[in-house]
Formats: C-alpha cells, sequence, structure tokens
C-alpha cells in the first residue's frame, strides 16, 4: 500500500513538474534584418516595438536590430514613408539568424489643396474678428489644482465637466474599470525611451492602438472623458497622448484606493 501511495505521488508530482515546463516561457535574444521590400536594401533606423513585453529598439546603419522576446511574441515595425507591419515570433526564426523581416513603401497620391488665406487688412481691430476662435475651454474651479479642459461638445461641455468633479470615482471607473490589462502596460510604456521616442514622432494612434490593444475610437473617449478638449486629442502626438490617458489612469487608481 505503501509503495502504491509512493508511486502515485512520484507521479502526481512529475506530472505538475511537466505543466509547469510547459508553461515557462522562454526568453531570448530576438535578431533579424529589417529591408526594403522594393529595393531590398537594409533599412536604419526602423522602430520595432516587442507588443508582448513592452520594450523596443531600432535597426542599426544596416538594418540589423536585436531584441529579447519569446516564441509567439509579436514584433511591431515601424517607419515613417513604410507601411508598418506586425510578425509572430516563431522557433525556426530563432534558429536562423539571418531572417530578413521586409517593409513596403507606401505610395501617396497627393490630391490638390486650395488654400484660402484670411483676409487680412492690417488693422488688428478688424483683423481679430476675422481669425477662428479656440473653443477649446478650461473651466477652473476654487480649490482644486487642475483646470478642466471640456472641449467643444457644447452645451454639455459644463454638465460634464461638474459630473466628473463631483463623482470622479464613477467616471473612472466606467472608463478603466473594464480595460485592466491594457492600463497595465501604461507604466512600462512609459519607461521604455525607444518606445517614447516612437511615439513622440506618430500622429496617428497607429502604434499607440497596437500596444494599448484598444481602438483608436475608444482612446478618443478616454481622453474626451477625462475632459481633454477636441483640439488636444486631435493635434497632441502620440506620446502627448499616452501621458493624457496615463495621467487620467493615475487619477482613477488613487480613487479607487480610497473606495
Amino acid at each position: 500500500m505503501r509503495n502504491l501511495l509512493a508511486l502515485l505521488l512520484l507521479f502526481y508530482v512529475s506530472l505538475i513538474s511537466a505543466q509547469e515546463g510547459e508553461n515557462t516561457v522562454v526568453m531570448d535574444k530576438f535578431s533579424a534584418i529589417v529591408v526594403n521590400a522594393q529595393t531590398d536594401e537594409p533599412m536604419e533606423s526602423v522602430h520595432v516595438v516587442n507588443l508582448n513585453q513592452v520594450i523596443g529598439t531600432i535597426t542599426n546603419e544596416n538594418g540589423q536590430f536585436s531584441i529579447t522576446a519569446a516564441v509567439n511574441d509579436t514584433l511591431y515595425f515601424s517607419y515613417l514613408g513604410f507601411k508598418s507591419q506586425k510578425i509572430r515570433v516563431t522557433n525556426d526564426m530563432f534558429k536562423f539568424k539571418d531572417t530578413k523581416i521586409a517593409l513596403t513603401e507606401l505610395a501617396y497620391a497627393l490630391e490638390e489643396v486650395i488654400v484660402s488665406p484670411y483676409q487680412l487688412t492690417g488693422y488688428l481691430e478688424i483683423d481679430v474678428k476675422n481669425l477662428p476662435i479656440n473653443t477649446a475651454y478650461q473651466y477652473s474651479i476654487s480649490g482644486l489644482s487642475k483646470s478642466y479642459e471640456a472641449g467643444n461638445k457644447n452645451p454639455s461641455a459644463v454638465t460634464k465637466v461638474l459630473g466628473a468633479i463631483l463623482n470622479p470615482a464613477d467616471l473612472l471607473r466606467n472608463l478603466f474599470g473594464k480595460r485592466p490589462n491594457q492600463m497595465r502596460k501604461l507604466r512600462m510604456i512609459k519607461e521604455d525611451d525607444e518606445i517614447r521616442d516612437l511615439l513622440a514622432s506618430k500622429f496617428d494612434r497607429e502604434t499607440l492602438t497596437e500596444l494599448l490593444q484598444l481602438e483608436k475610437v475608444d482612446i478618443e473617449d478616454i481622453l474626451s472623458n477625462c475632459n481633454f478638449s477636441n483640439s488636444f486629442i486631435m493635434t497632441a502626438n502620440d506620446l502627448q497622448i499616452l501621458d493624457a490617458i496615463s495621467s487620467c489612469y493615475e487619477d482613477y487608481k488613487v480613487l479607487n484606493r480610497k473606495n
């Protein structure tokens, strides 16, 4: 009987060890070369981001790069004027060190642009009336350390701001409570200099949506409900957008702890 129990215990321990071995993620340095799909020439300064590990790097003058990765991690490649690309790392890619990733150049068709200059007279009092008015309203309330940027969604802008101030916990809980995995990545993204440099040069939200696994409309909704103006949402670069979301999320965590 004791021998049977010992055998069963040994079998159980072996089974647990095997399962743990299967679940262990093996990290290693993945190296490859990025080339122009049309010319096969190596591409320098291409941004490479591991979306799973939230780390980034850039290619050298020979198009080469090296980044920490595991099998099934997704790498995101971005370069101005070229179509962004995602690839999934496989076992074979680790075995063959001369892997080439080709990026395709974008073809831009420039449409006719009609420039309509403002009709300025040279008289300040008249010209001021002809210039467009910035509708990015800000509201400041005595006793609060920061103002609220309500945007141009009038006439409900004031109501939205007051609602956010009077009941901020509910607002932020609705924004972030359903996205815990995406929001945990915020700090990791902010701490990687290569990713920050990439986001600072981007205005299309494409890289940001890939990193946070959010749709562009979700990002705009978060910022709008956090009282950032439509002007800011439309014109800020991706790094500024990231910092804005992060700031709003930090407020949410503080309020959530208090409750």
